[in-house]
């Protein structure tokens, strides 16, 4: 493992569908994790349902200190791997997960995720709700967006945005 001492954030992939479980064992193993949900409207035949799907699909957050917790994290049931470059974990940065709550507390504005970041103006948020986020702007007929890209994960979320409170960098 690095060398990194004290907790930090790594993303850790799970089994299809088993975001949600992942998370609570973490809780019950006591362990600090982060699974962003997006409440979305399901429809059915007979009756349509809220429900809560990850943002992030085969992804839960962990904070923890690799070299004393990273067992325990393994050995949890529906964990697949943390996700990294070859054997060693990636720290995922708190200004990363710090943007993720921010965004699951604006579900209104979140569109959906993209896998790949793509070509456009690269720009900060200057005001509102996703102040200090960073990411590229995509337009959508009178609609603008703004992709928020982690790269840690290789996961971007559109987002829709005033064009006003962005500056490009």
């Amino acid at each position: 493992m690095d060398e990194v001492q004290g907790s930090q954030w790594y993303a850790v992939y799970v089994r299809s569908r088993h975001e949600k479980k992942v998370h609570q064992f973490f809780c019950e193993k006591e362990l600090t994790s982060f699974l962003p949900l997006l409440e979305t409207w399901k429809q059915w035949s007979d009756r349509k349902k809220k429900v809560f799907d990850p943002l992030f699909r085969g992804y839960v957050f962990v904070n923890i200190d690799i070299h004393t917790e990273h067992i325990k994290v393994l050995d949890t049931d529906g964990v697949v791997k943390f996700v990294g470059i070859g054997r060693t974990p990636s720290v995922i940065r708190d200004r990363d997960i710090e943007w993720l709550q921010k965004l699951v507390r604006e579900p209104e504005a979140v569109s959906r995720t993209v896998n790949s970041l793509p070509a456009g103006q690269r720009v900060k948020v200057l005001a509102g709700p996703f102040k200090d986020f960073e990411g590229v702007v995509v337009k959508h007929g009178r609609d603008t967006r703004l992709v928020v890209f982690f790269d840690s994960i290789m996961q971007g979320v559109e987002v829709s945005i005033f064009p006003d409170v962005l500056v490009t960098v």
